[in-house]
């Protein structure tokens, strides 16, 4: 068990330090990441001429200590798109302070990634939608940040980002849009949608009650990815 506390863990330094290491170790310069959830892990078989680091070996990185995660940095290419694939995530209720479990997002800021990709198998709260349905996020509610649980809390480094972000764009239109033709053209609409994702704390599934409350407060799915 990993012992949180609310110091700043993903300091400027410290992830040029984990990017540069990264760079210098392998020749691939990504500019889209995927963060696999869980299960999802095999999304990173699709690449080709893979080159690929486990967690523990890589400075300052986290480890995952929640089965179905492997735990594994995974560059290789797409399509001709040179991408990084994280098999397995952090979470807050393993130990973990947010700013720890958001360290690889701003490692990969700094090796040039412009695209983010993160999926998750979370439950679903829409009536509408059934068991193995894919939901592309259109926003989100993060919960704990109401409370004061969010990555983004301490000193602000202008070098990874403004101090009040807008979030009113988190998630784009355009790959939105995308993904939602790709899946009409594949005949797959009757279970791909567009939905709002809640983000709690964990590690307990909700009670009924709880999972009503977050619907009527207009969320679709509920999890405790702590990506928001």
């Amino acid at each position: 068990m990993h012992i949180s506390d609310n110091s700043c863990c993903c300091s400027f330094d410290e992830c040029k330090r984990t990017s540069d290491w990264l760079l210098s170790q392998t020749r691939y310069r990504p500019k889209i990441a995927v963060v696999c959830g869980s299960g999802l892990g095999l999304l990173a078989e699709y690449l080709t001429s893979k080159q690929a680091f486990r967690y523990e070996d890589i400075p300052n990185f986290p480890v995952c200590t929640v089965s179905g995660h492997e735990g594994r940095l995974v560059f290789g290419k797409l399509n001709d798109k040179s991408c990084v694939f994280m098999q397995g995530r952090f979470h807050l209720y393993e130990g973990y302070s947010l700013c720890k479990v958001t360290f690889p997002v701003r490692v990969f800021k700094l090796m040039g990634v412009e695209t983010i990709i993160v999926t998750n198998a979370s439950g679903g709260l829409c009536q509408d939608f059934k068991v193995g349905d894919i939901m592309i996020i259109k926003d989100h509610i993060n919960l704990p940040g109401f409370a004061g649980q969010h990555p983004l809390c301490g000193p602000n480094d202008e070098r990874f980002g403004v101090r009040f972000p807008t979030m009113s764009d988190a998630y784009s239109e355009d790959l939105r849009k995308l993904a939602l033709d790709i899946s009409s053209e594949l005949g797959y609409s009757s279970f791909v949608h567009e939905g709002v994702y809640c983000m709690v704390c964990g590690p307990n599934f909700e009670t009924v009650a709880e999972a009503r409350l977050l619907h009527k407060l207009g969320s679709d799915t509920v999890d405790y990815t702590d990506w928001t």
